[in-house]
């Protein structure tokens, strides 16, 4: 038997819907999180004892007799990429000899969005292993757009004109299945790979409010606003300067063109058309149920 698929963040929407999916192909499976019971009972799926990514002796247990780990990002925090190297250095020691890390589009050193650079480093930090890897460089996501619009119906932020291809957990889950289950049916293991995952298309903040206002029955609008209005407006959060700073730069990476990138990744791996915002709105009225009346 192949050694198991350690699947991080199971109880998430990334990481639950992976696990369904190779549950569904018979793949043994070591699933991971900090709470066990609100990890899924699935056939095949064994619930790791419970771990954090900056505990290392805990990864260390909870990933052995694994030979591959799909490592979920962290939540964002300061910390984020030193979680990332313990949790990485725990799984190389384990045995593992494969990670597929959920990455970011646009991730880089000097990317606008704050966030994004975390990605960077950690993937850096993965190559610098010498363990086989592939890297999925997730868009934003779809999910997230309706949750940017205020009750009010207005998208407020300083996104200008700019684009973004934002992407189905559905279709990340699709196409992580697939680079997961390429190796078990001894074809291409995409090794070293890195795939950037998108919608079909790039969509303007003035498009997205047009496509909420048509599944929402009700007029919503986008409102660009300076950074300066951006943090501002922000305060009333009383959220820490790196997290506002966060918020407020993935706009600002969408008004750069740095999350505009379109690509054939989903399709070439999932095996279908990647799915469309309006579709995603259509099947999925939760995501804007707040915007309701």
């Amino acid at each position: 038997m192949a050694p198991a698929i350690a699947v991080t963040g199971a109880s998430g929407r990334i990481g639950g819907q992976l696990a369904r999916r190779l549950s569904g192909a018979g793949v043994s499976q070591l699933l991971l999180g900090r709470d066990p019971a609100r990890l899924p009972d699935l056939p095949g799926a064994v619930k790791a004892p419970p771990a954090s990514y900056g505990d290392a002796q805990a990864m260390r247990a909870a990933v052995d007799g694994a030979g591959t780990l799909f490592l979920v990002s962290a939540h964002e925090n300061p910390g984020r990429v030193r979680q990332h190297k313990t949790a990485v250095d725990a799984a190389v020691a384990a045995g593992v000899e494969r990670i597929v890390y959920v990455s970011l589009l646009g991730a880089a050193p000097d990317a606008t969005f704050t966030f994004a650079r975390d990605h960077w480093h950690t993937e850096q930090y993965i190559r610098n292993t010498g363990v086989r890897h592939t890297f999925l460089r997730d868009s934003f996501y779809q999910a997230a757009l309706p949750a940017m619009t205020g009750k009010d119906g207005v998208i407020r932020g300083p996104g200008g004109e700019g684009r973004v291809s934002a992407v189905a957990h559905e279709d990340i889950a699709d196409a992580a299945a697939a680079v997961l289950l390429a190796e078990l049916e001894d074809l291409d293991s995409h090794d070293g790979a890195t795939y950037e995952l998108t919608g079909p298309q790039a969509l303007s903040f003035a498009e997205i409010a047009a496509e909420l206002s048509r599944a929402t029955g009700r007029e919503i609008t986008y409102v660009p606003q300076s950074p300066e209005e951006a943090y501002a407006s922000r305060e009333r959060y009383n959220a820490e300067p790196w997290e506002v700073q966060g918020w407020v730069t993935s706009y600002e990476a969408i008004a750069n063109g740095e999350m505009e990138a379109v690509s054939d990744a989903v399709p070439t791996l999932a095996g279908r058309p990647a799915t469309a915002f309006a579709d995603f709105l259509g099947e999925n009225p939760d995501s804007y149920r707040h915007l309701v009346r």
